[in-house]
C-alpha cells in the first residue's frame, strides 16, 4: 500500500529529509530545482514543492502514521491521516503546506485561498469582540454554589456550613458539619465515623430554592444567609469564636504544623516527622476549651395576616427520618446531648433555652423570633454547656467581626470599581488565612490547599499573594514548613509522591526575597537551600547519559501530579529551572561564589530543556486553527510526540474529567511563566493558540483550570481582551458567586479550594500590577476599560511589589474630559521605569499627555527615571 503527498515551500533553500513513524520514504522535486535521494532532499532558493511517496506493509493503516519533515530550520510534523486537498496543512509561520499529490497549486495560491475564507483564530476572534465582563461571563457558564468553611485561622477546628443542598449535597436539611481541616470529625458515638449536625428552618425543601447567602461586608468569614419561605423570611447569621475566652489576636493560639499536616489528604511524613506529630497530638487534639459554631436565625412574618414560623432543632447525623435514637434533648436547657458529660448543642428561642425540639410560632404581621443555637466542635461537659448557653450572641458577634477586620486592616488596601473583585479580594485573603495552620505568634505556618496539606506548587500562589497584600512575615512562616520538613537528602515533598516541589518551593522562598530583601534570613536558610539545589544537580546528573541526547538529556523525571507520569515533564523541569535562578538571586551578595554555582547550573538546565523543546517541537503533529492555518505542538513531556489528548500514539489519557487534562493543566505552556521560553518567542504564541482552540472553553482549561497558566502569558504579552476573557469566566464558572469560595473542578470536588482562590488572585494582582524585569513596574496593565467610566476611582494603598510599598490612585473625570493618576514609592528600592495603563472606555486617544510619554497601542503612560512619586494627566477632547 502507498500515498502520496506535495510539500510546497514559499522560498528556499531547504536541505533535509522525510521519515514516518512506518513504512518506507521516497521523495522527488517537482517544482524549482534541486535534487532528491531516497528520503533526503535540498532544494535552492526558488519556491520548491516535493512530493512524497509512503510505501508501508499491507494491514498496515495508512491514517495513523506520523511524517517528519526535517530540515534545518523549522522542522515539523503531521499525522499523515490529516493530509487534505479541501483543508491543507497550512503553515504560515514557516512558510510551508503540505497538501495531496493532486493538488498543483503551490503554496502561494495555497495561502491565497485561505485567506479567502476570511477566517480568524478563537483569539483573534476574541480580540474582534468587546471585553468580557462578570455578567456575560455568568450568563455563559456554570454556577457552582459551595458549602463555606468557618473557623478561626490557624486552627483546623472548622466547620463546614450548608443550606438544604445550596453549597453541598446534604439535599434534605441545612446543616454544619465539624472539620479537622480536610477530613470530618469523627465521635464515638457514631461508631467512629464523621458527624453531621443537621436542623431545618421552615417548612422543609420544596419547588423553590429561596435561599441567597453572603459573607459579612462581603468579605469576612461570617456567613449571612436568607431563606424565603411564603411570606416567612428566615436571616441567619453564622460565625466561629471560642467557647469561653474572648477572641482576638493575643488569644489565638492555632495549631502545631505538623498536627495540620497530618489532617490535610495525601501528606507525607518522614518516620522522625511521624514521631513528632504522635508525640504531640495527644496536646493539640484535647484543648481546654472548642471553637464553637454560633448560629442565630431571625424570622420575620412579611404577611399582612399572621404567619407561623417553624425551627427543627439540630439532631446529630439525621437523614430521611430526624432519629432520635443516639441523642437526648432537655427541654428544660435546649440541650442535644449523647451523655450527661457530652453535650453537643446548646439551643435558644427568644432568648430562653429551647423547649421542644420541633417548634411552630405564630408571628403577627411584621414580628419577629429569634432562633439560636451554639455548637461546639467537639461535645463538652454539662457545666461547660450552662457556660456557653451564657454567652451573648451579640458580644461574639461583635468581636469576631472586629477580629477579622483587624486582620484586613494589616493588609494593603484595594478598591475597585466593581464591587464583587474587591470583595473577592479581601474574602479571598481570609480564605487563605482560614487554612493556614500553624501556632501563634510566630510559629511555622501549613499552607494547606482545600481539604489537602501544602503542595510545593499549589502552595505557591496562597503565599505569593499574602507577600502582594503585604502579609510578608506571615508568608516567610508558611515558607518555613518547607524547609522545616525537608528530607534530609534536600529533596521536599510533602504531598502524593509530587516530585516538583522542590524547584517550585525555591521559586516562592526567591519571589520572598524579592519582596523583603532579606539577606540575613537568607543566611539563616542558606543551607536547606544549598541543600535542595545539590538535590536537583544530582537528580540532572543521573540524566545526562548519552541515550538521552536530544530526548531529555539533563531533565528530571517525575510524577508532577495525581497521575502517576513518570517522565521528563517541562512542568517540572520549569520550576527546577525557575526555583535554582531564583536561588542564584538569593545567594548573589551572601555567597557570590554559591550564587555563580547556581547561576551556571541553572543555566544549563534552561538549555537543555530548550533543546528538548524544540526537538519535542518538530516531532509533534501539527494542528489546525480556526483561521485556516496550522500550527506546531509540543507534548507535555519529552517521551512522547504531540498532545496526548490527539491520541496519535494511542494511550488512555482522560484524568479528572478531561482527556486534555495533563496536556493542558501541564503542559509545556508552564515554560513562558517559568522563564524558560520568552512569552514573544513563536514557541509561545504557538502554544497559546492551539491551547487554547483544542483545550479551553471561553478562554477557560477544563477540570481544573487555575492549573492552566496561560491568563498570565497573555497579559504579558499585553493581550487583555483574551485575559479578561479567561479571567471573568474562569472564577464565573467555578467560585460560589454568593460567598466567593472556590472549588478545585467543575464536577464538585474538593470545596475550599485555596489553591485555585488563590491563582485567581494572583491573576487580579497581576491585571493590577506587574513588575517586568529588575527595574520597571507596569501598573493596571490588564483593567477592563469600563473600571475608567466617568466617575470611577481605583485605589491601591500599601501593595507590596519588589520595589516595595507602592501606592496609587486613579481618577476618571472623563465628563470634565481628564483621567488622572498619582503613584507613590514608599522605599529606596523604587523602580527605574514605571508604566500605567489608562484605558479609555471608548478607546479614545488623549489629546493632551502630562507626566510621561504615552505608547497608543497599550494605551499606557511610561514614567522614565521615575523619581517616587509622580502625577500624570490625560486629557480628552469633550465630545
Amino acid at each position: 500500500m502507498n500515498t502520496k503527498f506535495a510539500v510546497e515551500w514559499r522560498k528556499g533553500p531547504i536541505r533535509g529529509s522525510v521519515s514516518t513513524t512506518a513504512g518506507t520514504i521516497s521523495a522527488a522535486i517537482m517544482r524549482g530545482s534541486g535534487k532528491s535521494e531516497g528520503a533526503c532532499f535540498s532544494t535552492d532558493g526558488s519556491p520548491a514543492r516535493l512530493e512524497v511517496t509512503v510505501q508501508a506493509e499491507d494491514g498496515k493503516d495508512l491514517r495513523s502514521i506520523l511524517v517528519k519533515i526535517d530540515t534545518q530550520e523549522r522542522p515539523f510534523s503531521f499525522f499523515l491521516r490529516d493530509v487534505s486537498k479541501a483543508y491543507p496543512i497550512y503553515i504560515p509561520a514557516y512558510g510551508v503546506a503540505v497538501t495531496q499529490a493532486d493538488d498543483d497549486r503551490t503554496y502561494e495560491q495555497i495561502e491565497l485561498d485561505v485567506k479567502a475564507m476570511n477566517l480568524v483564530t478563537e483569539l483573534q476572534r476574541i480580540e474582534n469582540e468587546p471585553e468580557e465582563n462578570f455578567a456575560n461571563a455568568a450568563a455563559h457558564t456554570r454556577e457552582l454554589a459551595s458549602q463555606t468553611w468557618l473557623g478561626l485561622s490557624r486552627d483546623i477546628r472548622i466547620f463546614g456550613v450548608g443550606f438544604r443542598g445550596v453549597g453541598g449535597e446534604e439535599r434534605l436539611w441545612d446543616w454544619v458539619q465539624p472539620r479537622f481541616h480536610g477530613f470530618e470529625a469523627k465521635l464515638p458515638e457514631n461508631e467512629d465515623k464523621p458527624v453531621c449536625y443537621r436542623y431545618m428552618l421552615g417548612r422543609g425543601v420544596g419547588c423553590v430554592e429561596g435561599v441567597s447567602r453572603r459573607l459579612e461586608d462581603g468579605s469576612l468569614p461570617i456567613l449571612h444567609a436568607s431563606i424565603q419561605d411564603n411570606d416567612v423570611v428566615y436571616d441567619t447569621v453564622s460565625f466561629v469564636s471560642y467557647e469561653s475566652s474572648p477572641l482576638n489576636a493575643d488569644t489565638l493560639r492555632g495549631t502545631h504544623y505538623l498536627a495540620a499536616d497530618g489532617f490535610g489528604h495525601f501528606h507525607m511524613l518522614t518516620e522522625e516527622q511521624t514521631a513528632l506529630r504522635e508525640r504531640i497530638l495527644p496536646q493539640e487534639m484535647n484543648r481546654e476549651e472548642e471553637t464553637v459554631l454560633y448560629f442565630r436565625a431571625v424570622a420575620t412574618n412579611k404577611a399582612r395576616v399572621p404567619r407561623y414560623a417553624w425551627f427543627k432543632n439540630v439532631v446529630p447525623n439525621a437523614f430521611v427520618l430526624n432519629d432520635d435514637k443516639q441523642y437526648e434533648f432537655d427541654g428544660d436547657n435546649g440541650f442535644v446531648s449523647y451523655s450527661e458529660d457530652r453535650v453537643c448543642c446548646v439551643s435558644k428561642l427568644g432568648g430562653q433555652p429551647l423547649r421542644t425540639e420541633e417548634t411552630a410560632v405564630l408571628l403577627p404581621p411584621g414580628e419577629s423570633v429569634t432562633f439560636e443555637f451554639y455548637l461546639p466542635h467537639r461535645p463538652i461537659s454539662w457545666e461547660r454547656a450552662e457556660g456557653l448557653s451564657r454567652q451573648s450572641f451579640e458580644e461574639r458577634w461583635t468581636e469576631c467581626r472586629e477580629f477579622w477586620q483587624e486582620k484586613l486592616s494589616r493588609a494593603a488596601s484595594i478598591k475597585l470599581p466593581e464591587p464583587r473583585i474587591e470583595e473577592m479580594v479581601k474574602a479571598g485573603l481570609l480564605h487563605l488565612d482560614l487554612v493556614s495552620y500553624g501556632l501563634e505568634p510566630d510559629g511555622t505556618i501549613v499552607p494547606t490547599i482545600g481539604v489537602y496539606t501544602a503542595i510545593g506548587s499549589e502552595s505557591s500562589p496562597i503565599i505569593q499573594f499574602m507577600e502582594s497584600m503585604g502579609w510578608n512575615d506571615v508568608a516567610e512562616r508558611a515558607l518555613q514548613f518547607f524547609l522545616d520538613k525537608q528530607h534530609e537528602d534536600g529533596l521536599m515533598q510533602n504531598y502524593g509522591g509530587y516530585m516538583l516541589e522542590t524547584g517550585a518551593a525555591l521559586w516562592s522562598l526567591g519571589e520572598h526575597y524579592r519582596y523583603t530583601r532579606n539577606e540575613e534570613w537568607v543566611l539563616n536558610i542558606k543551607d536547606h537551600l544549598l541543600k535542595a539545589f545539590d538535590y536537583l544537580t544530582k537528580w540532572r546528573d543521573r540524566n545526562k547519559t548519552e541515550e538521552l541526547r536530544g530526548k531529555g538529556y539533563g531533565m528530571l523525571e517525575g510524577k508532577t501530579a495525581d497521575p502517576e507520569d513518570p517522565f521528563r515533564s517541562f512542568m517540572l523541569n520549569g520550576y527546577a529551572y525557575m526555583g535554582m535562578s531564583r536561588l542564584a538571586e538569593m545567594l548573589r551578595n551572601v555567597d557570590p561564589d554559591s550564587s555563580a554555582r547556581v547561576e551556571a547550573e541553572a543555566q544549563a538546565l534552561k538549555e537543555d530543556i530548550r533543546q528538548a523543546l524544540f526537538a519535542a517541537m518538530a516531532s509533534s503533529p501539527v494542528v489546525p486553527l480556526a483561521d485556516g492555518s496550522w500550527v506546531p505542538t509540543v507534548p507535555p513531556w519529552v517521551e512522547h510526540r504531540g498532545p496526548l489528548s490527539v491520541n496519535g500514539e494511542g494511550g488512555k489519557w482522560l484524568t479528572h474529567g478531561s482527556v486534555a487534562a495533563r496536556d493542558s493543566l501541564l503542559g509545556p505552556l508552564y515554560l513562558v511563566f517559568q522563564e524558560v521560553v520568552c512569552q514573544d518567542e513563536a514557541a509561545a504564541e504557538f502554544m497559546l493558540n492551539y491551547h487554547h482552540e483544542l483545550m479551553c472553553t471561553r478562554n477557560v482549561a477544563l477540570s481544573q483550570p487555575y492549573y492552566s497558566i496561560h491568563p498570565w502569558v497573555h497579559l504579558k504579552r499585553g493581550e487583555v481582551k483574551p485575559f479578561l476573557k479567561a479571567y471573568y469566566n474562569g472564577f464565573a464558572g467555578l467560585a460560589d458567586r454568593e460567598t466567593y469560595t472556590f472549588w478545585e473542578h467543575f464536577w464538585h470536588a474538593s470545596p475550599h479550594k485555596t489553591h485555585e482562590e488563590g491563582w485567581f488572585l494572583m491573576q487580579t494582582r497581576w491585571m493590577l500590577y506587574m513588575e517586568d524585569g529588575e527595574d520597571r513596574l507596569n501598573l493596571l496593565p490588564g483593567i477592563p476599560s469600563q473600571w475608567l467610566e466617568n466617575g470611577n476611582v481605583i485605589e491601591l494603598d500599601g501593595i507590596a511589589t519588589y520595589f516595595g510599598a507602592v501606592s496609587l490612585r486613579v481618577e476618571s473625570n472623563l465628563e470634565q474630559g481628564a483621567i488622572t493618576a498619582k503613584v507613590v514609592c514608599h522605599s529606596d528600592r523604587k523602580p527605574n521605569t514605571v508604566s500605567i495603563r489608562l484605558p479609555h472606555p471608548e478607546s479614545a486617544a488623549p489629546a493632551t499627555i502630562i507626566g510621561g510619554s504615552y505608547s497608543a497601542s497599550r494605551q499606557t503612560v511610561v514614567i522614565d527615571r521615575f523619581d517616587g512619586n509622580s502625577e500624570i494627566t490625560l486629557r480628552f477632547d469633550k465630545r
